[in-house]
């Protein structure tokens, strides 16, 4: 009908601007509407009026998104990974297989066709984290008040081995906040060993390895390792002048 009425007829006609061209259209459009049935009373657009005018619907707020679906599987931080980005989920989920909305804007997250959650959508570097607290276990939200900031701001009031310690249990997670329940138990050995043994557990533990764990650092203190002088590399000079069969220049020099 459209192809009739409308475009067949405006073949001929040229237009220079959109606008001149769209104005072409209306009128052609309004023509058809108006043009009476053949077989019935009215046109198309009093069928319109009459009929179907009063039950539209106002137009959306927001214009339609497309979407894209995916399928991720939760994995044991409660977190899924969707285009290089993460996003937690509610922990009962953890190894469950879930489909996933994605929008300009928004990440939707459905379970046997139910929504469990969603997030902003993620842009920029790769790698970002979206956590929700109330997706997290019991166990893991009493970390929520602290942040890899806090807990390095913490070491440094300590000591620099300390500050570099806290730094490499932080690093050592895929997930920042996996390492957290570490940092936080360090805080408890200050407290109950005090900061100077803690600062002086890490300057050992560094000694032997640039990038520490906490189980190192527990076994220091409690094995009372911290206590002990951190043995210093002789010079080539003081192991010469220990042992008296070295030879020296004035030997090879003699007739």
């Amino acid at each position: 009908m459209v192809s009739t009425w409308i475009i067949a007829a405006l073949r001929k006609q040229q237009c220079f601007s959109l606008v001149e061209l769209n104005q072409a259209i209306r009128e052609k459009l309004d023509t058809l509407n108006n043009k009476p049935f053949q077989k019935k009373e009215g046109s198309r657009r009093s069928v319109f009026l009459a009929e179907e005018k009063h039950l539209l619907l106002i137009l959306p707020a927001a214009p339609y998104e497309l979407a894209i679906w995916k399928i991720a599987t939760v994995q044991f931080n409660y977190h899924i990974s969707v285009e290089n980005m993460h996003y937690s989920t509610p922990y009962e989920y953890i190894k469950h297989k879930v489909d996933v909305r994605l929008t300009r804007n928004i990440i939707e997250v459905f379970f046997n066709n139910h929504r469990i959650c969603s997030h902003p959508r993620l842009h920029g570097r790769p790698g970002q984290y979206s956590t929700v607290e109330a997706h997290m276990p019991e166990n893991h939200k009493k970390y929520i008040q602290w942040n890899a900031n806090r807990f390095v701001s913490w070491a440094q009031t300590v000591g620099s081995h300390t500050t570099i310690t806290v730094q490499a249990i932080l690093s050592s997670h895929k997930v920042e906040q996996q390492g957290y329940r570490s940092c936080m138990a360090l805080l408890k050995l200050a407290d109950k060993y005090g900061v100077a043994r803690l600062e002086a557990a890490c300057t050992k533990a560094l000694s032997y390895t640039p990038r520490p764990n906490f189980q190192s650092i527990k076994t220091i203190l409690t094995t009372g390792q911290d206590r002990m002088k951190i043995q210093e590399s002789p010079s080539p000079d003081a192991n010469s002048a220990s042992h008296g069969f070295t030879r020296g220049a004035d030997y090879y020099g003699r007739e």
